[in-house]
């Protein structure tokens, strides 16, 4: 059985308001979890569940507050509840019993990674039992409800504001990526990833400035590959309303050891180069205002 930590004495959603001026800006990183619920009930240890986790991503974005932006980290782990997926994105295979509306599988479910993750891996499924469906529903309402309430409060408080809003979505991505995903690349993973959904959730004038910040800096980059993003920058993002939703993944080995999840030589060089982002992402809303 997985370890299991105590969650209660965290709130699953941590929310860093703005230090001084407030923008428009809301980031949120909804994987870098690590505190798992004691009824996970998991059938593999607790090292191989940590392999889910975008592991230091809120700490790398540590200065967005300081910008004037907001800053959301959730406490739980993804591989428990995923809030980047659809309330409804579940295998009914997972579940002892019927689900009490209709359900939606995606197609990143049928490879384990839905809402509440079967497999870790292609050859590791996480339990050993089906789910009951009064589970489910528990994890809803304790951890994927409430995350999703602090990012709308946060992004709708903003907006109603100042009648514009961006959202930067953050993440990480293992090396093997392309693997995990079955997709058969030409070319190798990209340090950065920003994930537009190909070119509908954000105004391309942030887009332009995050991929030209980060190439400047020595990065490689790429547009919706092969991430696009998932449910978050899909509800927040309508440009047409000035709404934009942007997100970017992290390619994990830059900034830690993927088997151990530990901060490597390169953490706080990527650490600064962020904050300097975060600088330019500020000073571009604060001159669209």
């Amino acid at each position: 059985m997985a370890e299991a930590n105590n969650q209660g004495a965290l709130p699953p959603v941590i929310v860093r308001l703005p230090e001084g001026e407030p923008l428009p800006l809301v980031c949120d990183s909804p994987h870098s979890g690590t505190t798992y619920p004691a009824d996970f009930g998991a059938a593999i240890p607790a090292a191989r569940l940590r392999g889910g986790e975008d592991t230091h991503v809120d700490a790398l974005w540590g200065a967005v507050p300081a910008v004037g932006g907001t800053l959301l980290a959730a406490t739980f782990p993804r591989v428990y509840i995923d809030p980047n997926r659809m309330a409804d994105d579940i295998d009914p295979n997972q579940l002892d019993g019927a689900w009490p509306t209709a359900l939606a599988p995606g197609p990143k479910t049928s490879l384990g990674y839905g809402l509440v993750w079967s497999r870790i891996d292609a050859d590791t499924p996480i339990y050993d039992r089906r789910l009951p469906v009064a589970e489910v529903q528990g994890r809803l309402d304790r951890y994927y409800r409430p995350y999703h309430a602090a990012l709308a409060e946060a992004v709708d408080g903003a907006y109603g504001r100042f009648g514009t809003v961006w959202h930067l979505n953050l993440h990480s991505m293992p090396d093997n990526a392309y693997e995990r995903l079955k997709i058969d690349s030409p070319h190798p993973l990209a340090d950065f990833v920003l994930g537009d959904r190909d070119g509908t959730t954000c105004e391309p004038g942030m887009v332009d400035l995050v991929e030209r910040e980060l190439l400047g800096m020595g990065y490689t980059v790429a547009r919706n590959d092969p991430y696009k993003g998932v449910q978050l920058i899909a509800q927040i993002g309508r440009p047409a309303e000035r709404r934009s939703s942007l997100q970017i993944e992290i390619r994990r080995p830059l900034y830690m050891d993927e088997a151990t999840r530990e901060r490597n030589a390169g953490f706080d060089t990527l650490q600064r180069d962020l904050g300097k982002l975060t600088e330019q992402v500020a000073a571009y809303i604060r001159a669209s205002l």
